[in-house]
């Protein structure tokens, strides 16, 4: 196991290099630039902008430049929101993602391996149907759906909940409820998905069977002996899924306004600020490989047939 974990670990790097190296020139690559919108000005200003910027020099020297503030953990300042650094706009928006991305997966996780174990437990029955019905829902409706749906119900006509803004105003924890509950009904529906199929195949194997005959109680095969073999496909989606939902869900942030990474990385991509652009896509691919990373070495407690020699 620690040469495993020795391993991945110094894979990393290489990764997360080369993900900033094809990130770096396919934004350089796309037409447009930061200062495109800017008003109308002489071209001894533009050039000022240039300089200041660096953006004057040859592509792989500014290639080089940004890859030495990275190593030396700074992502350089942001060309449209020109009083903050990347830094300081990706400090401010990512606990904002990871408070509504952790709320919105933990619900999901409880609620869908209990609705998928009832499901599996109950197979072909009516709530058997329910349950996939409503997965079938949230997989099939997208998000930028069912936010405006929820906020049209309950904020706009019944004036339950507000329409947008964040903890720290004046509505508190109730803003939290609408984005958390557009976020995991999507989630929940995979999660209950998976669990479902692969509880029925686990319960149909050799070992629950013999457990069966040996006089077993239901919850005791399920908890003690199902469970962990049923979890092994959620645990490979949670990787990927835990990455999209902490580095903040770009739609849901901009429906509800809040102020998340992901609201920052849509305002960047549309103003072509490219160091924003590549801030927010290497935080995202360090959270992504780092849950992915965290999976594998689950993966060994759940399932002891797996070595990592």
């Amino acid at each position: 196991m620690g040469r495993f974990v020795l391993r991945r670990s110094i894979s990393i790097i290489p990764t997360v290099f080369i993900i900033i190296t094809l990130g770096f020139f396919i934004i350089r690559a796309a037409p447009g630039g930061p200062f495109s919108r800017e008003k109308a000005v002489t071209p001894a200003v533009m050039a000022n902008l240039m300089a200041k910027y660096h953006m004057d020099e040859p592509l792989v020297k500014q290639y080089f430049r940004f890859l030495g503030g990275v190593l030396k953990g700074d992502l350089g300042p942001s060309f449209t929101n020109k009083d903050f650094s990347v830094n300081e706009l990706i400090a401010a928006g990512l606990p904002n993602s990871i408070i509504l991305g952790t709320t919105a997966i933990s619900i999901a996780v409880i609620l869908g391996v209990t609705a998928g174990i009832i499901s599996a437990l109950r197979q072909n029955s009516a709530v058997d149907y329910t349950v996939m019905s409503v997965a079938v829902t949230g997989i099939s409706v997208p998000t930028f759906v069912i936010g405006p749906v929820l906020m049209l119900a309950f904020a706009v006509t019944l004036k339950w909940l507000p329409t947008s803004g964040w903890i720290d105003s004046r509505h508190g924890l109730k803003t939290l409820i609408l984005p958390v509950a557009t976020l995991t009904l999507a989630q929940f529906a995979y999660i209950a998905r998976l669990t479902r199929a692969s509880m029925l195949e686990v319960l149909r194997s050799d070992y629950v069977r013999a457990a069966r005959a040996k006089g077993l109680s239901m919850p005791v095969i399920i908890f003690k002996h199902a469970l962990k073999g049923a979890c092994l496909p959620v645990v490979s989606y949670l990787g990927p899924a835990m990455a999209e939902l902490i580095t903040g869900s770009v739609v849901v942030e901009r429906i509800f306004a809040i102020p998340g990474l992901g609201m920052h990385f849509v305002r960047s991509a549309a103003n072509r600020d490219y160091t924003m652009i590549m801030g927010t896509i290497i935080v995202y691919s360090v959270i992504l490989i780092a849950l992915n990373f965290i999976v594998d070495i689950a993966y060994g407690f759940l399932d002891p047939r797996i070595s990592y020699k």
